[in-house]
Parts: structure tokens; sequence; C-alpha cells
């Protein structure tokens, strides 16, 4: 036996298992303190966000209405999902600067994908037909947002749709670039529909076939009506650019669905484009009569508190009133 001054060594071990038991039972405690202060800020932080997140819905989805021109009947969402069981094509008349049909778009996309999977296609006018392959390889993975955003004329408002993109992304479905490209537009706007003629093989690959569709009738006089007073109004060839517009992205979603059968396309474009089912709408029944199309014209307004649906019903299947007083994305 050893002895140390006045105790044994034994009973010395002894003495520091016991400060090492308790050290061990403070520093549990303590660990656990620890651990159940942090799971408290955790659930306290989870239940902040997931109300904000609420709240935001909810503050939201008092900022519009939904009107069933068909039914005379303030709808949901979910209905016009339902409805797009018979309907090939859906398009989405948008305020280019509303941020509820923003939050819109992006709920009833999300809303047609939940109900009808890989059948839905989203096609949008902010991508032209010349970017598509760069579209492609963002959507695939290929390319990081960065060099998308780079190697594409992104809108400045790109923020408003990114959301639609990358909920294509996450979930693998197609994204249709449908708008020519605004440099071949622009050239009809100053020559005429004629100098189109004398593009190259190559560059006439992103356009409608030649010559293309005009639309005479309602649709012409709205437009003239509109740009009355505009600088270069006075010009046949500002309409005959307004019509490449709508000829190209009723061209892109015709020929998709020419390749790919039984999908449902989502088309997001401005307005002006399918309200009344003209313009683009007109161009793509024009060249498919079997299409079944539905549209929605959405658009803010003073009447919002109190409307006169009537007074809109002419605009499309589904009228969507937004709160004017809601700030706008620019």
């Amino acid at each position: 036996m050893i002895f140390f001054g006045q105790k044994s060594g034994i009973e010395l071990m002894t003495t520091y298992g016991k400060r090492n038991s308790v050290y061990a039972k403070w520093k549990t405690n303590f660990t656990f303190t620890q651990t159940t202060v942090h799971m408290k800020w955790i659930l306290i932080i989870a239940t902040f966000v997931f109300s904000s997140s609420l709240l935001a819905q909810d503050s939201i989805s008092n900022h519009y209405k939904i009107y069933d021109t068909r039914t005379k009947q303030i709808i949901t969402i979910d209905q016009i999902v339902t409805d797009m069981a018979d309907a090939d094509v859906l398009f989405f008349g948008e305020e280019h600067n509303d941020s509820a049909g923003h939050y819109l778009e992006n709920k009833i996309f999300r809303a047609l994908h939940a109900q009808y999977a890989n059948e839905v296609v989203l096609s949008m006018e902010m991508f032209e037909t010349d970017g598509q392959l760069v579209l492609n390889e963002y959507l695939g993975g290929t390319i990081d947002e960065t060099r998308f955003s780079r190697d594409t004329r992104l809108w400045s408002n790109y923020k408003d749709y990114r959301p639609m993109i990358e909920y294509a992304k996450q979930n693998k479905i197609p994204v249709i670039a449908a708008n020519p490209p605004r440099r071949y537009v622009s050239l009809v706007t100053r020559r005429g529909m004629r100098s189109l003629d004398s593009l190259s093989k190559d560059a006439k690959k992103f356009l409608p076939p030649l010559p293309y569709d005009t639309l005479s009738g309602r649709y012409r006089e709205k437009f003239m009506d509109i740009m009355k007073g505009s600088p270069g109004s006075s010009s046949q060839n500002i309409y005959y650019s307004q019509s490449l517009w709508d000829a190209g992205m009723a061209y892109s979603i015709y020929s998709y669905l020419k390749k790919n059968k039984h999908k449902k396309v989502f088309h997001c474009v401005g307005g002006f484009h399918t309200e009344e089912k003209l313009g683009t709408a007109a161009q793509l029944q024009k060249r498919n009569k079997k299409l079944k199309i539905i549209n929605i014209a959405s658009f803010s307004d003073a009447s919002f508190s109190n409307p006169d649906w009537e007074k809109f019903s002419y605009k499309g299947n589904y009228i969507i009133l937004t709160n004017p007083d809601l700030k706008k994305t620019f």
C-alpha cells in the first residue's frame, strides 16, 4: 500500500472519482439545459417563420378576386385547375408589374403541377426562342444561375418570374422560350415585314413560318387605338411587329404540342396579347382549331372593393382583379 500524506491512494482516487462524477453530472445537466434552450429557440423561430408565411399568404389573398365569367361566380384557384382537365392551353394575361398577379401565376403553376404532374409545361413570353438552349441547360443543371443570367436576355424584373423557373428546375418541368428574338421584331418595326425575307435559314428557325398572319379586325383596331398618338404609331410596321410577337409565341406553343402529345401548357404573357382570346390565342387557334384554350385576364382596377364583373366579362374565361393599392414590382 502506498501512502500520500494522510490519505491512501485509494482514498484519493475515490475522492477524484466522486469529483469527476459530480462534474460529469453537472456537464450533462448543463448540456441538457443548453439543448433545451436551443430547441426552444428553434421552435420559436420555426413558429415565427411559419406564421409569417401564413400571414403573407393571407395578406395576399385579401388583395385579389377571381371571377368565372361562365358561371358568374367568385371562385378559387382550385376551380381553374379543375377546369384544365378538359383544356390544352391556359393563358395567364398579366400586368408585368403586378405583384399579386405574379404571386398568382406562381401559385397556379404549382397547383397545375400538383394536379397533372408531368403533363404540365410552362411557356413564357419572357424568354426568346434563340435562348431555348441556354434555358434548357440551366433547367438541366448543365450551367449555374450566374452563367444563365449572363448568357440569356433576362427581363429587368426577372425576380418576378424566378420562382416559377426555380420550381420548374427542381421538378424537371419543361419551359418553352416562346417569344421571337426582339432584334427581329425591332427589324420589322424599322423596315417592315418583308425585311425578314433576307434573313438566313438559321435565323428563320427562331421565327414562325413566313409570311406570318397579322390578324385584321378587332385585335388590330384595339391595338391601333391604344397606340394612337405614340411615336411611330402612324406606321403599319408597329402593328406588324406586334403581330410577330403573337405569331411567334403561338407557333412556339403549337410546335411543342405537335411534338409532345397530351401536354397542358401554362403560358404567361402580357394581358393584351390574349385578352378576348385575340392576339396570341387567336394565332394559336388558327394553327390548330381542335385545341381547347382557356384564358385569364389579370389586372388591377380602382373598382376592386366593389367590382362590376359584367364590365370585364368580355376579356376572358376568368377575370382576376387585384388591389391597385398594392406596391408594384417596378
